[in-house]
């Protein structure tokens, strides 16, 4: 049996909280929360999209669907470890995700158009049919970043992620390259994610209320993209004027 969940039907909540609202928050949270069976972990990613960069300057448009396609490890991958090729599509606010783990080196090929393993062709079918859909599909962008996770007691399906020390690069865009790259949000800063499979919890509004923690609307692979047209941008403007 597949020891990894492939599909993921649920609302995703962010919010951007600084280090004293972080530490508050974990505080007010301890007795409703456990760490989740990945409690610690660095998540890298490998963003897909067309040269034109079709796909995300889509989705920063905000509309009613929108999609990613990445390829996904934990900790930095040798070529024979486990990596996840993902489909995550939002619709109306929820969030719909499909996934299917690979070998590194089988998983480079297949996003290439090169076979699978058939351990889940419905899945492995899904992310062809993006792939052709899209066509000319090419990495984009590398984000990294550390993550810790909780989950609820009454609910371990209702999990919170705090992400940080977020990385980004628009080079040596492999995920065995290791873990570098630009920072993506300030000193202390994280991005806390509410997963939640159903309703949220009293508890949890009435310290989100306390703490006047707002959701945002904040993509990591959108805000690398927009800081790096905006640093080419500010390049431009200053060898035009040399």
């Amino acid at each position: 049996m597949n020891e990894f969940q492939e599909v993921f039907k649920r609302i995703e909540k962010k919010y951007l909280l600084d280090e004293k609202q972080y530490r508050l928050f974990r505080q007010k949270a301890e007795e409703f929360t456990i760490p989740d069976k990945y409690a610690e972990s660095t998540i890298c990613n490998i963003y897909f999209d067309t040269p034109d960069r079709r796909i995300i300057r889509t989705s920063l448009e905000k509309p009613v669907y929108k999609e990613k396609i990445r390829l996904r490890s934990y900790g930095v991958p040798k070529a024979d470890d486990t990596v996840f090729v993902e489909l995550k599509k939002k619709y109306k606010g929820v969030v719909y995700k499909r996934r299917t783990d690979m070998p590194l080196q089988t998983a480079k090929a297949f996003m290439k158009g090169q076979g699978g393993t058939g351990k889940n062709k419905q899945i492995e079918m899904e992310l062809e049919w993006a792939m052709k859909f899209y066509q000319c599909l090419e990495p984009a962008m590398y984000i990294s970043y550390d993550r810790t996770a909780l989950c609820v007691k009454a609910n371990p399906d209702l999990r919170i992620t705090f992400d940080c020390n977020i990385l980004y690069r628009e080079e040596a865009l492999e995920l065995d390259k290791g873990v570098w790259g630009k920072s993506l949000l300030k000193e202390g800063q994280r991005i806390m994610e509410i997963k939640i499979p159903e309703a949220i919890p009293l508890w949890l509004t009435e310290i989100l209320d306390e703490l006047k923690l707002y959701p945002c609307s904040f993509s990591k692979y959108g805000t690398a993209y927009q800081n790096e047209l905006k640093h080419k941008d500010e390049k431009g403007k200053v060898n035009c004027c040399a």
